[in-house]
């Protein structure tokens, strides 16, 4: 490595050790020891990351290196950059950072791996469909001991199989009754039953189980991807992108619906409802989920089918007509927490622009944070 690549990783590492605090030192065994597993042997990989992600900033990624250094990014962003990119070749790596480099600085670390994944899957469509390929035969069930007695079990599987799970998993969890339980420990409960207990499935054939409802999983994607014309990206809820293979399997598979949603040409935001109620239609709310995908307070990643919706302006009970009317522009997915932070904290206010989508959060300290909603067609 040439000198200047050298001092360009030595000044990187400063503005690391810079933005990692304490808390997150203890992340790395050989930053600080482990008092309470001390014969445990150290693992170097853990501590070399921050070094092989600053020789790739200097070596492939200067437009990000520069926005870390002027402290436009987080260095969680500048990780991801390298993280995500490192399938690519160099030229097309370069064609994808060129695009999130102006967008990274308003968005949360989430919010930029979702992009770059993005990015990534409409730079190399070819490629993304291959990896697709490969890490499919690495699917497996996990199971990890957990302390007190508790287990993690799980599996790897496709995205849009792990979202039929996750479907399936909720509207089991739905039948149970209001008996003190969590919604997430009803959630957990119903994954157990339906393995452990095979609710509905007698043999080779599949009968309905008392209760259930059928599982939903929504793919948002382009006409012309869908028909074969074009490569890019769908959009798998809850998820993110997904190969147009994947999109077309689930497109044409049997018993599939389809719903067609309009985007702005311009924009390429998703646009398309009683105005003066206070709760949203069936359509309205389905356009606010599938328009926004996720909460709209900035950095928050809960899926928006999981959301309230959410009235940007209040509603006036009294005066219906008089502002804040129940329709898509003034409507946003809030999850219970954040939903509850904008109604009942003092100082907190959220706009909403009705031709960007950006959702522009105020803090009671005065800070702005933006948000800005998916964009279907770029």
């Amino acid at each position: 490595m040439g000198e200047d690549a050298a001092a360009g990783t030595g000044h990187l590492m400063i503005i690391w050790l810079r933005h990692h605090n304490d808390h997150e030192a203890r992340a790395c065994p050989v930053m600080r020891p482990n008092r309470s597993q001390p014969n445990q042997p150290h693992d170097p990989g853990t501590c070399n990351r921050p070094v092989d992600v600053a020789q790739q900033l200097c070596a492939r990624y200067p437009a990000t290196l520069e926005l870390l250094k002027r402290g436009e990014i987080s260095y969680p962003q500048a990780e991801a950059v390298t993280e995500l990119c490192a399938v690519l070749e160099p030229e097309t790596a370069g064609q994808v950072e060129a695009v999130v480099v102006a967008k990274m600085p308003e968005l949360a670390v989430g919010r930029t791996r979702a992009l770059l994944r993005r990015q990534i899957h409409k730079a190399d469509p070819d490629g993304a469909g291959e990896r697709h390929r490969r890490r499919k035969a690495d699917r497996e069930t996990v199971f990890y001991p957990r302390e007190d007695g508790m287990a993690l079990f799980g599996a790897v599987l496709p995205a849009e199989q792990a979202a039929e799970m996750g479907q399936a998993v909720d509207a089991h969890a739905a039948t149970f009754d209001n008996d003190g339980r969590t919604l997430a420990q009803k959630r957990a409960d119903a994954l157990y039953d339906l393995v452990v207990n095979r609710n509905g499935v007698m043999g080779d054939c599949v009968s309905p189980v008392r209760g259930r409802a059928a599982a939903v999983v929504q793919v948002t994607v382009p006409l012309d991807v869908l028909v074969g014309a074009e490569d890019g990206p769908a959009e798998l809820k809850g998820y993110g992108p997904i190969t147009a293979g994947q999109a077309r399997e689930i497109a044409f598979a049997p018993g599939t619906i389809w719903r067609r949603l309009i985007t702005d040409p311009g924009s390429g935001l998703l646009v398309k409802v009683d105005p003066t109620t206070y709760r949203p239609t069936a359509d309205a709310e389905r356009q606010v989920i599938a328009r926004d995908q996720y909460c709209a307070f900035p950095s928050c990643r809960m899926p928006a089918h999981r959301c309230d919706v959410d009235h940007v302006e209040p509603f006036n009970h009294e005066r219906p007509e008089a502002g804040g009317l129940t329709v898509p522009n003034n409507l946003q997915p809030l999850c219970r927490r954040h939903h509850r932070l904008k109604t009942h904290h003092p100082g907190w206010r959220v706009t909403r622009a009705p031709h960007t989508g950006i959702a522009s959060w105020t803090s009671p300290t005065g800070h702005t944070y933006r948000n800005a909603p998916p964009v279907y067609r770029e």
